[in-house]
């Protein structure tokens, strides 16, 4: 079965493709100065575009887990998350803090979708 590697570095993969279920690397904000829910915005917008590059959408997203690097912004992120997802495909989702590689994140993503 072909697995197909796309962006590849040393460290790994911006997207791995197997079986016709595409796992993401995490995604972080393109603007880590913003608040969380900026941050959440725009680590939403890169999810969707690497989604759109593979041929795939947030309809298709199976699961996803959320890294916020503190609880207390667990509600507004939450706002974000709920007004993009599509209704009726909420995917499998959880969401943990978590100390996150630099201390300007506030939030990463890990999605698998379907292509």
């Amino acid at each position: 079965m072909a697995i197909d590697r796309i962006e590849t570095g040393t460290r790994m993969s911006r997207v791995v493709i197997h079986n016709q279920t595409a796992y993401l690397c995490g995604q972080v904000a393109k603007d880590e100065s913003a608040d969380i829910a900026g941050q959440t915005t725009t680590t939403l917008e890169k999810v969707e575009a690497l989604l759109a590059d593979i041929g795939s959408s947030k309809e298709k997203i199976l699961s996803v887990t959320i890294y916020v690097a503190d609880m207390a912004d667990f509600a507004a992120m939450n706002s974000v998350w709920d007004a993009w997802v599509a209704p009726g495909h909420a995917p499998a989702r959880a969401c943990v803090e978590a100390k996150m590689a630099r201390p300007e994140l506030k939030v990463e993503m890990s999605v698998i979708a379907a292509v």
